[in-house]
Order: structure tokens, then C-alpha cells, then sequence
């Protein structure tokens, strides 16, 4: 038998002219799906028609200064203008200093006036007694206390007061190895108050009432460099606060001074003695250092050795 004429089960293949426009198609394009049949189709499936992209032309590149064409994706260098602006400021300074220098050691030196000049010499006469001028009150110059005899300025012994059992010299003056024995380190002291140009010292003591023991001495420095009154009180000041060798305590300040203040010792008691009470003061004016020390077997008030330092201070 012959065979019966069927339809195909699936779509028609294309003619070969067809196949050649499909190849054509770039192959980024979507080949197109073809729904399958539900009823026979008669005739050649439709072909699909490429369709062509727009052409774009590559930009040109970049061209550098020099004219060669840049680097595509390097940066140009930074910093390049900072760096010239500062090299060009410097040259500038350099070249203006040059220049002015230049300027300078071209021109004539000019005359300096000499350093003797006659208006400066004193008067040949001495001014008349009715014009001369009269010296600053003590207020104003307290040089003029200190200059004439400094055991006229220690206080005076209080009534009722006697011989001390070790006396000093009847003079009233005590030489630098004598005032340096009343310290621990007599060396040391000595050497220190010779380099700071210690003038002299004047001194008194006395006793009243039954135990009780008063020392009183204004040590005067030469004005110079050093400051000799100041560093001396400032010196022994600065161990005061400690109980080793001080009193154990800040003290009160002085009435009238910068630097000046009492202090007031706790009491030292040994078996089969009486018991030690001392007091002491420090202050300094100018180029005078006071130091004062009160002893006694009975307690030691504030007020003695604060008022005694008051007085003693008044009369520098």
C-alpha cells in the first residue's frame, strides 16, 4: 500500500535561504520560541528577520600636554603646583635678601657720635647748702636704718630681765665662726654664709622669770648678686615644717613681713629631767635676716614669741 499522506508532527524545517539570514543574526539576539501547534499547520513556519544594531564609534584618546596620548586610567601627579609656589617663595627671599645686602654694603658707613660728649661732666662747684636736696625719709630708704649701728636696732631687754648664764661679749657682736657653732652643721654653715658675703651680726640675750631664755640676732648680708638675707631665712624656713629637726609644724606668719613666721615646738620630756619648751622665730627685711629663739621649762604661749617678733621687726 502506499503510504497515506500525514501531516508532520513538528513545524516544516526552513528553506536553505532562510537558514543563511538565521546564521546572519548576531548571536547575542534571542532566537524566537515557537508556541508548539495544537492543530496541524500547512505551509512553511514564518521567519524571523534580524534586525541590525547601531554602529558606535570608539571616543578618540586623551592627548597629554607634550602631545603624546595619555595614559587612559592614571591620575595626574598632585602636589606639583604646591611645589613650585614654594620653590618660587623661596627664591624670592633669597634674591631680596641678596639684593638688599647688595644695597647696603654699597653705601657709605654712616658717622656714629663719640661717646664723650663734655655736658656729661659734673658742675665744677658744688651746689649752694640752701639748694641742696634733702635725704628720703627713713620711710622711703630703709638702707639709712641699717647702715649705722645695727646693735641699735635690737629690741630692749624687757624689765625684770637679767644676766643670761652664758653671757655674750659685752660688745654685742658675734664673729661668723662664734654664730656658726649654734648650729648642728657648724661646718657647713660656716663655708655657706662666708660665699653668700655675710657683713656682721648683732646679738643679745637674756633670762627672766625662772628658766626662761631669750636670743635675738640680726644677721646683715653685702648687697651684691647674692641675696644673702633672703636665701638665709628662706634656708632655715625650709626645714621648720619637719618634726626631725623643725618644729613639727607650718607656723603662723609674722605681722608686716613676706617671708617672716613664728613657730611654736612641742614639748620634750625625758625621764628625770624638766621638760624642754622652745619657740621660734625667722624673718627677713632687705639685707638684714632676723632669728629669734625663746626657751623655758614651762609651756611657750603664741603671743610671747609672736609679739617679741613683731617688735624686733618694727625696728628694721
Amino acid at each position: 500500500m502506499e503510504p497515506k499522506d500525514t501531516i508532520p508532527d513538528g513545524p516544516a524545517e526552513p528553506p536553505v535561504q532562510v537558514e543563511a539570514q538565521v546564521q546572519a543574526v548576531e548571536p547575542s539576539a534571542p532566537a524566537p520560541v515557537v508556541a508548539p501547534a495544537t492543530e496541524p499547520v500547512v505551509g512553511p513556519a514564518p521567519v524571523p528577520v534580524a534586525v541590525a544594531e547601531p554602529v558606535v564609534e570608539p571616543a578618540p584618546a586623551p592627548v597629554a600636554e607634550s602631545g603624546a596620548p595619555a595614559t587612559p586610567g592614571k591620575p595626574r601627579p598632585r602636589g606639583r603646583t604646591t611645589l613650585l609656589i614654594a620653590a618660587a617663595a623661596v627664591l624670592g627671599i633669597a634674591g631680596g635678601t641678596a639684593v638688599g645686602y647688595g644695597v647696603q654694603a654699597d653705601r657709605a658707613p654712616t658717622p656714629l657720635p663719640a661717646l664723650s660728649q663734655p655736658n656729661l661732666a659734673y658742675p665744677a662747684k658744688a651746689l649752694p647748702a640752701d639748694k641742696v636736696p634733702d635725704p628720703l625719709p627713713v620711710s622711703q630708704d630703709r638702707q639709712r636704718k641699717t647702715e649705722g649701728d645695727l646693735r641699735e636696732l635690737l629690741v630692749s631687754k624687757p624689765s625684770g630681765a637679767r644676766r643670761p648664764v652664758f653671757p655674750l661679749q659685752e660688745n654685742g657682736w658675734r664673729s661668723l665662726d662664734e654664730y656658726a657653732t649654734e648650729f648642728k652643721s657648724e661646718d657647713y654653715m660656716f663655708e655657706t654664709l662666708a660665699e653668700a658675703d655675710i657683713r656682721r651680726i648683732a646679738a643679745v640675750n637674756w633670762s627672766q622669770g625662772q628658766y626662761r631664755d631669750v636670743s635675738i640676732r640680726l644677721v646683715q648680708f653685702r648687697s651684691g648678686a647674692e641675696l644673702g638675707a633672703s636665701d638665709h631665712a628662706n634656708g632655715q624656713l625650709g626645714y621648720m615644717p619637719y618634726a626631725k629637726d623643725g618644729a613639727g609644724n607650718e607656723g603662723d606668719p609674722i605681722k608686716g613681713s613676706g617671708n617672716g613666721r613664728y613657730f611654736v615646738y612641742k614639748a620634750v620630756n625625758k625621764p628625770g629631767y624638766l621638760p624642754v619648751h622652745l619657740a621660734r622665730a625667722i624673718a627677713q627685711r632687705g639685707d638684714v635676716m632676723l632669728d629669734i629663739h625663746i626657751f623655758d621649762t614651762a609651756p611657750i604661749s603664741k603671743k610671747d614669741i609672736r609679739t617679741l617678733a613683731e617688735r624686733q621687726l618694727e625696728r628694721l
